[in-house]
């Protein structure tokens, strides 16, 4: 049967194809820490409360990127070359979702609309961070080997959620609601189709990899434009609503330790 689960396993199963997922995975996390590092380094001088905030998303991205280093070096491999296609954090930039990293490398403060994309687009990509997270969290929590893992991150990725609806509502309390639901429908619209890309392209390598049949690739293609299907519908308005988060404050501390792996 061809379920969420057992298409992970498989990929978990094979060291090649196990590579090229925390590849891919670690590759993101490290630039998203970077693009936060240099978001908190800019901040507009009205803001700088929010600073230590965004300097603690980095530092668990950041984190995020050495764990999924660690789980392929104990397993004795190395991680591989991310092909473009599958590069979901630089193909959001190039698409001009979130802040360009031409504008993060000048030192050159920022503007509060620029804090406010920023938020904007971290509350969607954080969203399907959160959703996908949840699902290794449940089938795979208690694994040996990834399971700590698993729930380290999505702990993670569910306060990183939880700090983007806050801290946009208070800019829209402070008069940028309309800026902030324009910028998070655009960074919506846009990211479900991206996201679609990368799937395809993902499920395409790891077919190669693990010698999937035409009829079990097709399967999983048809899947894929499903779920775009759906989101192109309506199921992308769950990213762009504005809720108070059960977890206040969720960055107000220091980035909890990483997990230790033997």
């Amino acid at each position: 049967m061809l379920s969420a689960k057992s298409l992970f396993q498989e990929i978990l199963d094979n060291d090649e194809s196990f590579a090229l997922f925390c590849s891919v995975a670690a590759s993101g996390e490290t630039q998203g820490g970077w693009e936060n590092a240099r978001i908190a380094a800019l901040v507009p001088e009205a803001e700088r409360e929010l600073a230590p905030k965004i300097s603690r998303h980095g530092a668990d991205e950041d984190k995020h990127g050495r764990i999924f280093n660690a789980l392929m070096k104990k397993r004795g491999i190395d991680p591989v070359p991310v092909p473009p296609e599958t590069d979901y954090t630089m193909l959001l930039e190039k698409n001009g979702i979130g802040l360009a990293h031409t504008r993060l490398n000048r030192d050159e403060r920022l503007t509060v609309q620029d804090i406010v994309t920023y938020l904007s687009h971290s509350r969607v990509t954080e969203q399907r961070a959160s959703e996908q997270m949840d699902l290794l969290r449940k089938h795979f929590a208690d694994h040996p080997d990834i399971g700590r893992a698993v729930k380290q991150i999505s702990n993670d990725e569910d306060n990183h959620l939880a700090y983007c609806h806050e801290e946009l509502l208070r800019f829209a309390y402070a008069g940028h609601g309309r800026a902030i639901q324009r910028t998070l429908r655009e960074c919506a619209l846009a990211e479900i189709r991206i996201y679609r890309d990368v799937s395809l392209a993902v499920m395409a390598h790891m077919g190669r990899i693990l010698g999937w049949s035409k009829a079990r690739s097709a399967v999983l293609v048809a899947g894929i434009h499903a779920v775009y299907a759906y989101e192109r519908m309506g199921g992308w308005r769950r990213m762009v609503s504005l809720t108070t988060p059960e977890r206040r404050n969720a960055l107000g501390g220091p980035a909890s330790p990483e997990p230790e792996f033997a």
